[in-house]
């Protein structure tokens, strides 16, 4: 049974190109993600995460898939967008604004209005964001002394802050065309697929940790099998 339905997923044209869209717009996501900023000394970035692992970094790299921790374009990912659409649905239920309320009931054309508000205003969180990753970057040295930006100039500043918040934009453009035209939520599949990307080497970690003695066998267990059931979660909240 199992088979046929494979077979029968294969055999649907329509079904194949919106995979194979998804896939590539994963696969241009991930090569972007690896681009690093210029004048970013990547050795210091190195040792900052590695000690910083177990905490907030280490958590907020393994959400970016590993973007943050590179300081890539992709360094802010999504997460600006996402706070946009919470803050939004928190205004919206506190009724703050009569106007938000209206156009929410408008329907599609109130929607679309919302998601423009929601896009600007993501935008905005981009730029801020990006200034203050910006500025604690500038300020972060290595254990030698060595600063993790070459040049600390205002137009490093600049163009970094432009750079981070376009790529901001650029990945809630291609989570829209992937919900738009391949399978799924596109920003659910972008956060998924990084997340994905850091497993190997979470895993690599956790083994490592049981062999030091740092971590018992049985704490690595539930740390799998957790990690095993959000995952399953996702995909079957994604698939009902």
């Amino acid at each position: 049974m199992a088979n046929n339905a494979i077979t029968n997923i294969l055999n649907a044209s329509e079904l194949k190109k919106r995979l194979l869209f998804v896939f590539g717009a994963l696969a241009v996501f991930r090569i972007a993600a690896a681009i690093p900023i210029p004048g970013i000394n990547t050795e210091v970035l190195v040792q900052l995460f590695k000690a910083h692992q177990n905490g907030i970094l280490g958590f907020m790299n393994i959400f970016s898939g590993g973007a943050l921790g590179r300081f890539s374009i992709l360094a802010l990912g999504i997460m600006p967008y996402i706070n946009a659409s919470i803050i939004m649905g928190l205004v919206r239920g506190a009724h703050i604004f009569p106007a938000l309320d209206r156009m929410h009931k408008e329907g599609e054309s109130g929607r679309r209005k919302e998601n423009q508000i929601t896009r600007i205003f993501a935008l905005f969180l981009a730029l801020l964001q990006g200034s203050m990753m910006t500025f604690a970057i500038s300020r972060v040295e290595g254990a030698n002394g060595v600063s993790a930006v070459v040049n600390p100039s205002v137009l490093f500043f600049v163009t970094t802050v432009i750079t981070l918040a376009a790529g901001t934009m650029f990945v809630m453009w291609l989570g829209e065309q992937i919900t738009e035209k391949g399978v799924g939520n596109g920003i659910s599949l972008i956060i998924f697929a990084g997340i994905v990307d850091r497993l190997p080497s979470a895993l690599w970690e956790l083994k490592e940790r049981v062999s030091t003695g740092e971590m018992d066998f049985f704490m690595m267990c539930v740390i799998v099998l957790a990690a095993a059931v959000i995952t399953a979660l996702v995909v079957w909240l994604e698939t009902a």
